[in-house]
């Protein structure tokens, strides 16, 4: 069975689950209907005349949260995907078969990738018609190199969150600080110059700084050529760096886990 194959598989299979919990989706649509409605109207308190890096604030918090919540929810599905297989007791026999280990987590979470951009696609798509950009200018093939690279770097940390599970039983609590460290500093609601200098440069050393910000640029801004190449070539070093960095973590870390007789350990 070769990769195709494969994908198609664990995307058959999840949305034959899907399908079975329809109220799952109803409150999703709610949620994300009920989230819209508090950014919108908490831009209007805001004002016209907050222009956090040159734009109206209600697109600024659109792609914020509408990015951040996809990436940060992509890392987590390659974290959930062996905490899963742990807690059935499956990990040892999908790790044995012919398919190499991070190519496995990885495909495993490819389901919840699609289901994270159907819904910031969704949610994006629904807050620009609520408010019209007027001044918008986009570069549809930078907000796909953006994207792309975003989801190297989240598959990245994932694999990194994933080889700490099976190595300490924290994924999940590490992955839940970064997070939370990362929404507060990386400019979701507010603008990176809004924060204390010492929080700004933690704030240059976490990637999906990069990546809100080169995706409002590529999105709202993209005749900022110089601007928008400083975060684009940022975001290529960061892809470059922790993909296969993740890669070799969770590749060491489970041979680690084997030899202890530690894989099922959560």
């Amino acid at each position: 069975m070769n990769v195709v194959d494969k994908i198609a598989a664990v995307l058959r299979r999840d949305f034959l689950t899907a399908i079975r919990y329809r109220a799952g989706l109803a409150a999703l649509l709610l949620a994300t209907a009920g989230e819209l409605g508090a950014f919108y109207y908490l831009s209007h308190a805001v004002g016209a005349g907050f222009r956090p890096d040159g734009m109206a604030y209600f697109p600024f918090v659109l792609v914020g949260t509408g990015f951040f919540g996809f990436l940060m929810a992509g890392t987590h599905a390659l974290l959930t995907a062996v905490q899963e297989a742990q807690q059935s007791g499956t990990l040892e026999a999908l790790l044995n078969t012919s398919t190499p280990p991070a190519t496995l987590v990885l495909l495993s979470s490819i389901s919840a990738f699609g289901r994270q951009l159907l819904q910031m696609v969704l949610y994006i798509g629904t807050g620009l018609l609520l408010c019209q950009v007027p001044e918008r200018q986009t570069d549809t093939l930078l907000v796909v190199i953006v994207f792309i690279l975003s989801v190297c770097i989240s598959a990245g940390l994932g694999l990194i969150a994933a080889a700490l599970q099976l190595a300490m039983q924290k994924g999940s609590t590490l992955l839940w600080l970064f997070g939370s460290v990362a929404w507060f500093l990386s400019g979701t609601l507010f603008p990176v110059t809004a924060l204390p200098r010492p929080a700004q440069v933690i704030s240059s050393l976490l990637p999906v700084t990069y990546s809100l910000q080169a995706m409002r640029l590529a999105m709202f801004q993209s005749d900022h050529h110089g601007a928008l190449l400083g975060q684009v070539s940022a975001l290529a070093l960061f892809a470059m760096l922790l993909l296969p960095l993740g890669i070799a973590v969770f590749s060491l870390t489970l041979r680690r886990a084997r030899s202890l007789g530690t894989l099922s350990f959560y």
